[in-house]
């Protein structure tokens, strides 16, 4: 399994694929082998997610303590320009982000605790699975404005229009909220 630190502790992760005349076989998750590389995290809950169309933006989201999640992302279909801010405000690169274009190819990308993370399908029919180490709380779910101009996220949009839940439309700017937000 190789992997790579892309941004802050984020950290790509491509499992090995074995082909022969029949198709491929790759083992996606092995927990022995991403504690061999320092993820620790115990995994409880796999979401999946679904994007008829492209230009379909998912975030940014994060859950505060007690309840905050660390992610392990994978598009099973299609792909995504995946973007997450760091807002660990012990870290080098504090209210920075990342971003990358991922799909099936791509392998896993872990997000820990302490980032905002969304993404962006870049095609019909996306499909995103991610595993998480903590439950959902409704009380403790935040977020910022995807298009933030503190953060100044360079999105992949063809238009000013990307399809956004209600939800996600009305999700407050960086500035409105920094001040309670601990990590």
């Amino acid at each position: 399994m190789k992997h790579e630190i892309i941004f802050s502790d984020v950290i790509n992760i491509k499992p090995e694929t074995f082909t022969d005349s029949r198709g491929d076989f790759t083992e996606i998750f092995n927990k022995s082998e991403f504690q061999k590389i320092g993820i620790n995290d115990e995994f409880l809950q796999d979401n999946l997610s679904f994007s008829l169309e492209a230009m379909t933006i998912r975030g940014m989201h994060f859950q505060e303590e007690p309840f905050a999640q660390s992610k392990l992302i994978k598009v099973n279909k299609g792909s995504v320009f995946d973007v997450f801010i760091d807002l660990r405000k012990e870290s080098k690169n504090y209210e920075e982000y990342g971003s990358l274009t991922l799909t099936p190819a791509d392998g896993w990308i872990y997000v820990p605790k302490g980032f905002a993370h969304g993404f962006c399908t870049l095609e019909n029919s996306t499909e995103v699975l991610y595993k998480v180490d903590n439950h959902y709380n409704e009380g403790s779910e935040n977020g910022v404005l995807w298009n933030d101009p503190f953060f100044m996220i360079d999105w992949p949009i063809e238009s000013f229009n990307p399809i956004l839940s209600e939800k996600d439309k009305k999700l407050p700017k960086w500035k409105e909220i920094k001040s309670i937000v601990k990590f």
